[in-house]
């Protein structure tokens, strides 16, 4: 006589199918000690929601002509998460995001907001998850669904990619130290600033507006790329290195 599933929250609720024979009129189905509710009930099925309870316990079908067998049903537990890492990514989605916490085996969704993604489950104690992509820019809940239960608790930022609108000057000596203002849009979280491909000292002045010194390069026009926690902007030939005076 199997059941399914054969597990389930702690606090209960959980829907559960008997099946077997000769189950018609079914009187009675207990999880351990405890009455589940009957919602259904055929010559080959019970369908019943799981009383609360702990641990693992005989579940057992009666009817007028006797008491069945008994089955294991596994109680498990909340979930409990304590950290993600990284804590903010893209809003299109696609990064990779780690959960730690307890009685996560079971994991069978982590949702960012309204959105389910399917976990991959490490161990009890990790799960990692492909985010997915966001509504809009902010800060979302993260939940996690196991066969225990739900629990939120943590939070995940969606940041939109940046964008270059200008810099000024658009140019310089080829020795580089010219102090450049770089407007755009999404620059508060900047991780770096480059100048083909050379990294650049700067400082955020604000999310539309970086303090840039350009490092020393080669004459002509040159790459300068923005990376921050929601991506990268390329602004092609947006500044040109100007050789110096030869004599």
């Amino acid at each position: 006589m199997p059941i399914s599933p054969n597990q389930g929250s702690t606090g209960g609720g959980t829907t559960v199918v008997i099946t077997g024979t000769n189950l018609a009129g079914a009187t009675a189905v207990k999880f351990g000690t405890k009455n589940a509710t009957i919602t259904a009930n055929t010559a080959t099925s019970v369908t019943v929601t799981s009383p609360s309870g702990t641990g693992t316990v005989p579940v057992t079908v009666t009817t007028p002509g006797g008491t069945s067998n008994p089955l294991q049903f596994f109680y498990v537990s909340a979930p409990f998460k304590t950290s993600l890492s990284p804590v903010s990514g893209v809003t299109a989605g696609g990064d990779t995001v780690t959960i730690n916490g307890t009685g996560l085996s079971t994991a069978t969704a982590v949702n960012f907001g309204a959105t389910a993604a399917t976990p991959t489950v490490v161990n009890d104690g990790q799960l990692t998850v492909t985010v997915p992509a966001g509504a809009a820019p902010g800060p979302v809940s993260v939940s996690v669904t196991t066969a225990g239960g739900t629990n939120n608790g943590l939070s995940y930022t969606y940041i939109d990619a940046p964008t270059i609108v200008s810099l000024n000057p658009a140019s310089g000596p080829a020795s580089g130290g010219t102090v450049v203002t770089l407007t755009g849009t999404n620059l508060s979280t900047t991780q770096s600033v480059t100048f083909d491909g050379t990294p650049a000292p700067f400082s955020v002045l604000s999310d539309t507006s970086l303090s840039v010194v350009t490092p020393p390069g080669t004459a002509g026009a040159v790459d300068v790329t923005v990376t921050t926690s929601g991506g990268s902007a390329t602004a092609t030939g947006g500044f040109t290195y100007v050789a110096g005076p030869g004599i």
